[in-house]
């Protein structure tokens, strides 16, 4: 059915055009991988190695957001929660989420997450798996996301501290 709707989607919109609202066409844009910023992830937000590449943000109207993020094993964000919630597409590896106050739930390429608004959350590789995730968010009064403190190894492990 997705096939089939991305089929019906390409044969009604031009693949390398745009029409804006003047009627006038543009041509699309292609951030190309290899010209993509790649970036560690910063110490204030991230424990472990981390990078971030395809960073993007979309004009006015639009307040949609993202980035390609790659975590190493045992790498993770800090407790942080987004104003219009956010949503993760993992694309390879194994991960590990958890909201406050919630247990911390696995994940795994090919899932899709959404992390629901202000709801302080974290995620993260495992300790044995890396972990790449597309992330989704928009922003609200220039700011898409709050960052809080950073996990502790006892949060992170929880009650499996073998894993």
């Amino acid at each position: 059915m997705i096939v089939t709707m991305l089929m019906a989607l390409s044969v009604t919109a031009p693949q390398d055009a745009q029409q804006t609202q003047e009627g006038t066409q543009m041509a699309s844009e292609i951030m190309r991988r290899d010209e993509q910023e790649e970036i560690a992830g910063p110490a204030e937000w991230f424990t472990g190695e981390v990078t971030i590449r395809g960073m993007f943000s979309r004009e006015a109207p639009s307040r949609v957001t993202g980035a390609i993020v790659t975590f190493q094993p045992g790498a993770r964000t800090a407790w942080h929660s987004h104003p219009l919630g956010q949503t993760l597409i993992v694309t390879d590896g194994v991960g590990w989420t958890q909201v406050e106050g919630g247990e911390r739930i696995e994940f795994s390429e090919g899932d899709i997450m959404w992390c629901p608004r202000d709801i302080p959350h974290w995620h993260g590789a495992t300790p044995h798996s890396a972990m790449t995730h597309i992330a989704i968010q928009e922003s609200l009064d220039s700011s898409n996301v709050t960052w809080m403190d950073h996990v502790t190894d006892e949060e992170y492990l929880g009650d499996n501290e073998s894993e």
